[in-house]
């Protein structure tokens, strides 16, 4: 499970980071709002921990930005600033969760496990969308401008994870975590050998192209 988390101070963010990692999270630190939104939009996060007070862009003009974007994610506010109407403008700007400094790494650790499973259970959709295309997750059928497209279970699986990080650049080593759940190997191509039969049946008898590359950085599903 990743997490990232925009501290602007060093020994907090390395505290952090160690006790999430221990618990087997993989946490990944901005110390700045603005290379915090960088890295969110390079990737997909299951949990963003947000201070408010850091240089360039603050935690809640952060979590507004988060939350104009189309993928759910939860957001917990960590931060010194504790006075109601402070947790107020947290909660408007999007937040999920409040917890004050100082703080117990333990009730961290459990308001964290409490979202990412909330979310798990209630926000994902039965139906994922991208333009004309469509992925029933009842069914496990999917179709574009009404046809029915037949995939493999790797391929469906590849498709799944692409939609629910739809608008996001996601890397072949998220890829081979996520949908084949093993180390990346980079001796093989697999993935774009995998990526390469969803295009075609994806893509290729349609005018609008929704799988790209970034070259460098992995795959995006996004409208031409």
């Amino acid at each position: 499970m990743k997490v990232l988390l925009v501290e602007d101070e060093p020994q907090l963010a390395s505290f952090v980071k160690k006790g999430f990692e221990h618990e087997g999270y993989e946490l990944t630190v901005a110390y700045d709002g603005r290379t915090g939104w960088s890295l969110y939009q390079q990737q997909p996060y299951d949990l963003i921990i947000l201070d408010v007070n850091l240089p360039y862009l603050n935690g809640v003009e952060l979590c507004r930005q988060i939350r104009a974007g189309r993928l759910r994610v939860p957001v917990l506010m960590l931060t010194a600033l504790d006075s109601l109407a402070d947790k107020e403008a947290g909660f408007e700007a999007g937040a999920d969760d409040y917890l004050a400094k100082p703080f117990a790494f333990r009730e961290l650790l459990l308001r964290a496990r409490a979202l990412t499973k909330r979310y798990a259970e209630t926000g994902a959709p039965q139906l994922l969308r991208m333009a004309d295309l469509e992925l029933n997750l009842e069914s496990k059928t999917v179709t574009r401008a009404g046809q029915r497209i037949d995939l493999t279970t790797r391929e469906y699986s590849l498709l799944e994870h692409l939609l629910r990080h739809k608008g996001h650049i996601v890397s072949r080593v998220d890829i081979a975590e996520r949908v084949w759940e093993l180390d990346f190997d980079t001796t093989t191509n697999v993935i774009d050998v995998y990526v390469s039969y969803l295009r075609k049946k994806i893509d290729r008898d349609f005018s609008s192209k929704l799988i790209h590359t970034v070259v460098g950085m992995g795959y995006v599903m996004r409208e031409q």
